[in-house]
């Protein structure tokens, strides 16, 4: 190459219509330009020398019609700050990288190259600011970038802003929390097994007693909830588990004791693994901690006030060749408090049931999405079972207890992880997935069936799959503005392609904090250095209480039903949590036989 030549960035105008704008944006190695009265180019100086601009459209091909390595779609929602009017444009970015960028590393640098383009920090709202970022970043960052055609499209206004789900504690933020039955049934199911009082529940929430009792009688009618002693209340369980309310565990032979305990967190996981097993039985015992506070007076009728602690539900049956042990968390909210009686429960689970070799965490997270690579994208209804990274082999489970930020920029993470010595049910896991890339029907396909058919009279939660159109991927770049993100499309020769009503498989670590599954920006930096795929609620302390009494199998099972840490919308968590269970049960019925029958 001539030593005069030198690499700039050309701006060139492709096409245009009346709503849209398409430019090319290329990597060339020209020699020192100069306008010399060319009104249809610019050479720009200063901090900006090395870029280009054609202002006519010419050809930039040089000959090459190659199709894009990769393709990404955005629709970005903009609200004016001078008239509140909202503006809808859909951009479309497609790459083409240097020959020294490896295929496998593409998709990881136009993830990033989009990320940090809509960082909310810095999100360019005018498509000048828009163009001159991704020139900037084509010049000075991202060099295995070759070229990039960037299309702007200009739709119809949309009738009103879509709004990013929030999470719980969000949700709970800085606002009244709005008294439904619903609501009353989910503090009711997120406390089950232990019983909660009517004034507990309005006395968290800022309601009147009356009007609590109100949906509690509801509740009762419909034959969901039912009175306890000491004006407290708890769930009615599903029609086909026989529950016996004992104060201990009776005594029960070696060949029934069980080899594999699940634990769940939320009532509709419960419900979820519960479809799962065959024979149940189900005990429920109750402990009341402390003794009754004095009588309340309300509307003149004095209530004593009981607290409930330490009441375990435990679930026994049968999957496969092997003896199951279900409990479910007595926990509300995610205070670290309510996790470390997790942790409590998990260890009155593993000295109850001392037989258990392998445990499982199954239920809801939030999946990680890659908004380039069709197969490392997790999407709702898909399955991410906890597995370490090909390149560090230290954890399955991470948790981040703070994130601070270097002189440099950078974040640096305090973080605790978790590894089981026995990978065996990981190992399982790895099987599994590659049979599913094989076979047509994978067997977690059929349990999610049956799963389905055995959970449709429950009313209150609908286990079947949401419609896929309500599958949006949003992404907050500010208070008020917000961009959706089109998923990414299967490439003509994947191999692994999404089957209808089949969850896909995925194997990577799992993470959970509550500093980083706030932030979206944070929570992909953190995904991204760890390798995680999904978050959870926070499950350390149950994690560490397995660890601590000695198992040394877990595997942590994660239906997606959100795009933060499980905790967002209801809608998708009981096909979710009913996915992970169908998945876990294929794990289960691969292991080898119990050999201390």
């Amino acid at each position: 190459m001539d030593d005069k030549r030198i690499e700039h960035i050309v701006m060139t105008p492709k096409c245009k219509t009346g709503n849209s704008t398409t430019l090319i944006i290329e990597r060339q190695a020209l020699e020192p330009p100069t306008e010399n009265g060319n009104d249809n180019v610019h050479v720009a100086g200063g901090d900006h020398k090395g870029i280009v601009i054609n202002k006519q459209a010419i050809n930039v091909t040089n000959g090459e019609i190659s199709p894009p390595h990769l393709c990404l779609q955005f629709r970005v929602f903009l609200v004016s700050t001078q008239t509140g009017k909202h503006t809808q444009e859909s951009r479309t970015l497609e790459f083409w990288f240097c020959d020294t960028c490896s295929e496998t590393e593409q998709p990881t640098v136009a993830q990033e190259f989009f990320r940090e383009l809509v960082a909310p920090q810095e999100f360019p709202r005018d498509y000048v600011g828009f163009i001159k970022k991704i020139i900037k970043l084509m010049q000075h960052k991202y060099s295995s970038i070759k070229k990039l055609e960037v299309e702007l499209k200009q739709l119809e206004e949309p009738i009103s802003l879509p709004t990013r789900p929030l999470s719980t504690d969000e949700a709970v933020m800085d606002q009244v929390v709005e008294l439904t039955i619903e609501k009353v049934l989910e503090l009711i199911e997120s406390a089950y097994p232990n019983p909660v009082t009517v004034i507990d529940i309005a006395k968290e929430h800022g309601w009147e007693v009356s009007a609590v009792e109100a949906k509690m009688k509801e509740l009762q009618e419909k034959g969901v909830v039912k009175a306890m002693e000491h004006g407290a209340f708890t769930r009615v369980v599903h029609q086909d588990t026989q529950v016996q309310v004992v104060k201990q565990m009776p005594t029960m032979a070696s060949s029934k004791q069980p080899t594999i305990a699940i634990i769940t967190a939320q009532y509709c996981e419960k419900l979820a693994v519960d479809s799962m097993i065959e024979n149940k039985e189900t005990f429920v015992r109750y402990t009341t901690v402390g003794t009754p506070t004095s009588p309340d007076m309300t509307d003149g009728v004095p209530r004593v006030i009981c607290r409930f602690g330490e009441s375990n539900v435990y679930t026994l049956g049968n999957i496969g060749a092997h003896r199951i042990v279900c409990t479910k968390l007595p926990t509300v909210g995610h205070t670290r408090e309510a996790m470390t009686a997790a942790g409590n429960t998990t260890t009155r689970l593993l000295g109850t049931f001392q037989k258990v070799d392998f445990v499982f965490l199954v239920g809801v997270g939030g999946g990680v999405p890659h908004y380039t690579d069709y197969n490392k994208h997790v999407r709702l209804g898909d399955v991410v079972v906890s597995h370490p990274t090909l390149i560090n082999k230290k954890y399955v489970y991470v948790y981040c207890e703070s994130a601070k930020t270097n002189e440099n920029g950078n974040y640096h993470f305090e973080t605790k992880e978790y590894c089981p010595p026995n990978l065996g049910l990981q190992e399982i896991a790895v099987n599994l997935k590659q049979q599913s890339e094989n076979e047509i029907s994978p067997p977690w396909q059929e349990y999610l069936k049956e799963g389905i058919e055995s959970l449709g009279n429950q009313a209150e939660h609908d286990f079947k799959a949401p419609p896929p159109e309500s599958d949006k991927l949003y992404m907050a770049i500010g208070d008020r503005d917000v961009i959706e993100v089109a998923h990414p499309i299967a490439p003509q020769d994947a191999t692994n392609k999404r089957m209808e009503g089949c969850p896909r498989i995925h194997l990577a670590p799992i993470a959970s904090g509550r500093q980083i599954a706030r932030d979206d920006q944070l929570r992909q930096k953190f995904a991204t250095r760890f390798g995680a795929l999904a978050f959870d609620a926070e499950m350390d302390a149950v994690v560490e209480s397995i660890l601590g009494n000695c198992r040394e199998s877990f595997a942590v099972i994660r239906g997606i039903s959100d795009y933060k840490d499980g905790s967002r919308i209801k809608e998708w968590q009981p096909y979710a949590s009913l996915a992970a269970a169908s998945v876990m049960k294929a794990v289960i019925c691969a292991m080898d036989p119990p050999t201390n029958v």
